[in-house]
C-alpha cells in the first residue's frame, strides 16, 4: 500500500512538471496538416478547439479552407495554398490570426502575400517566418516537410528533418499499448501530450503501480 501511495505520488511529480506549458488554439477555418514536421492525425484534431506543446521552437503547416462568397457569381469553396510558418518563442499560447477574407480579392492577396500573424497570449505579435509548400508536393505532407527542412528554405527548421526521421519500432509502440493510443481515447490523448521520455517514465511507473 505505501509502496502504491509513494509510486501514485512520483506519477504526479512527474506530469505535473512534465506537463507541456503552450496552447495552440485552432480556428475552426484552419486545416492544420503538419506539425513539426509530422502529419497530423485527424482522430487527434477531431472536435479539438486547442493543441497543447511544449514551449520553444515549432513549425505548423496548415491551409485555410473557407465557403465561396455570398454572391450569385461566386459559391466556389477557397482552399489556400499550403502555408508554412516556424517560430521560436517562449509564450504560453499561439494563434494563427487571420485577415479578413470574405472577398476574392483579399483571399487572392492571402495566399500571394502570407498575410495572416501569429500572436501571444497577450495579443503581442509573435516573430516568425513564412513560405509556401512546395507545388505537387501535397501527396505526401510529412515526406514533403523532411524534404522541406532538409534543404534550408526560408522556413525551414532542420531539427524537425532529423526527428522525422527516427520511426517507432513495434516493440517500442508496444510499451505504451495501455493507454489505447490506435483509439485515441481520453487517456490516450493525455497520455500523447507527453514527449517520449516522459511516456517512458510513466508507463515505468504504472508497471510498479499495478504489481504493487
Amino acid at each position: 500500500m505505501k509502496l502504491s501511495m509513494a509510486v501514485s505520488g512520483l506519477l504526479l511529480l512527474l506530469v505535473t512538471t512534465a506537463c507541456p506549458a503552450l496552447t495552440l488554439h485552432l480556428d475552426p477555418q484552419i486545416d492544420l496538416l503538419a506539425l513539426d514536421g509530422r502529419k497530423i492525425s485527424g482522430s487527434l484534431l477531431k472536435g479539438a478547439s486547442s493543441l497543447e506543446l511544449e514551449r520553444g521552437a515549432h513549425q505548423f503547416l496548415f491551409r485555410v479552407d473557407l465557403p465561396g462568397e455570398n454572391t450569385p457569381l461566386s459559391r466556389h469553396q477557397f482552399h489556400s495554398q499550403p502555408m508554412i510558418v516556424s517560430f521560436d518563442a517562449e509564450v504560453k499560447s499561439v494563434t494563427i490570426r487571420l485577415p479578413e477574407l470574405n472577398s476574392r480579392q483579399q483571399r487572392a492577396l492571402f495566399d500571394h502575400s502570407l498575410n495572416f500573424t501569429l500572436v501571444d497570449e497577450q495579443g503581442r505579435e509573435i516573430i516568425s517566418k513564412r513560405d509556401r509548400l512546395p507545388a505537387g508536393a501535397e501527396s505526401d505532407f510529412e515526406q514533403a516537410m523532411l524534404n522541406y527542412n532538409r534543404t534550408h528554405q526560408a522556413a525551414s527548421v532542420p531539427q524537425f528533418a532529423t526527428q522525422n526521421t527516427a520511426k517507432l519500432s513495434p516493440v517500442a509502440d508496444a510499451e505504451f499499448a495501455w493507454v489505447d493510443d490506435e483509439s485515441f481515447s481520453p487517456l490516450g490523448r493525455w497520455f500523447q501530450r507527453f514527449d517520449r521520455l516522459t511516456r517512458q517514465q510513466i508507463s515505468a511507473l504504472m508497471k510498479i503501480l499495478s504489481t504493487s
